[in-house]
Protein backbone atom coordinates (compact mmCIF):
# COMPACT_ATOMS: atom_id res chain seq x y z
CA UNK A 1 0.00 0.00 0.00
CA UNK A 2 3.21 2.42 0.81
CA UNK A 3 4.18 1.60 -2.95
CA UNK A 4 1.37 1.95 -4.25
CA UNK A 5 1.03 5.62 -2.77
CA UNK A 6 4.69 6.36 -4.02
CA UNK A 7 3.82 5.13 -6.95
CA UNK A 8 1.00 7.81 -7.21
CA UNK A 9 2.64 10.80 -5.95
CA UNK A 10 5.60 10.26 -8.47
CA UNK A 11 2.92 9.84 -11.75
CA UNK A 12 0.91 13.03 -10.39
CA UNK A 13 4.34 14.66 -9.68
CA UNK A 14 5.43 14.02 -13.36
CA UNK A 15 2.74 14.99 -14.63
CA UNK A 16 2.82 18.48 -13.14
CA UNK A 17 6.50 19.07 -14.28
CA UNK A 18 5.93 17.63 -17.81
CA UNK A 19 2.50 20.62 -17.93
CA UNK A 20 4.87 23.66 -16.67
CA UNK A 21 7.98 22.00 -19.20
CA UNK A 22 5.63 21.84 -21.60
CA UNK A 23 4.10 25.34 -20.73
CA UNK A 24 7.36 27.28 -20.79
CA UNK A 25 8.44 25.76 -24.44
CA UNK A 26 4.83 26.81 -25.82
CA UNK A 27 5.47 30.48 -24.19
CA UNK A 28 9.28 30.83 -25.34
CA UNK A 29 7.80 29.69 -28.87
CA UNK A 30 4.92 32.09 -28.58
CA UNK A 31 7.36 34.86 -27.45
CA UNK A 32 9.72 34.28 -30.61
CA UNK A 33 6.80 34.10 -33.06
CA UNK A 34 5.42 37.49 -31.63
CA UNK A 35 9.22 39.30 -31.98
CA UNK A 36 9.25 38.15 -35.52
CA UNK A 37 5.68 39.00 -36.63
CA UNK A 38 4.32 41.04 -34.29
CA UNK A 39 5.37 44.38 -36.02
CA UNK A 40 2.20 42.91 -39.08
CA UNK A 41 -0.64 43.73 -35.84
CA UNK A 42 -0.75 47.27 -35.73
CA UNK A 43 -1.48 48.55 -31.69
CA UNK A 44 -4.24 50.62 -31.27
CA UNK A 45 -3.82 54.21 -31.86
CA UNK A 46 -2.94 56.72 -28.94
CA UNK A 47 -3.72 60.04 -29.02
CA UNK A 48 -2.24 62.46 -26.97
CA UNK A 49 -2.97 65.89 -27.80
CA UNK A 50 -6.09 67.86 -27.77
CA UNK A 51 -9.03 67.39 -26.46
CA UNK A 52 -12.15 64.92 -26.72
CA UNK A 53 -15.35 65.84 -27.92
CA UNK A 54 -16.70 62.76 -26.07
CA UNK A 55 -15.67 63.60 -22.71
CA UNK A 56 -18.49 66.23 -21.66
CA UNK A 57 -20.90 63.22 -22.38
CA UNK A 58 -18.93 60.55 -20.22
CA UNK A 59 -18.70 63.19 -17.88
CA UNK A 60 -22.77 63.35 -17.55
CA UNK A 61 -23.03 59.99 -17.89
CA UNK A 62 -20.86 59.68 -14.71
CA UNK A 63 -22.53 62.71 -12.91
CA UNK A 64 -25.88 60.61 -13.70
CA UNK A 65 -24.67 57.22 -12.11
CA UNK A 66 -23.67 58.49 -9.54
CA UNK A 67 -26.72 60.22 -8.40
CA UNK A 68 -28.66 57.33 -9.22
CA UNK A 69 -25.94 55.19 -6.42
CA UNK A 70 -26.08 57.90 -4.18
CA UNK A 71 -30.60 58.20 -4.23
CA UNK A 72 -29.93 54.38 -4.24
CA UNK A 73 -28.34 54.42 -0.90
CA UNK A 74 -30.35 56.80 0.23
CA UNK A 75 -33.64 55.06 0.31
CA UNK A 76 -31.73 52.04 2.02
CA UNK A 77 -31.26 53.48 5.09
Amino acid sequence: MLFEGINLMMVGMTTVFSFLALLVIVMQVSARFFERFGDQWPDAVVTTGGADPTLGTQNEEIAVILAAITAHRGRKR
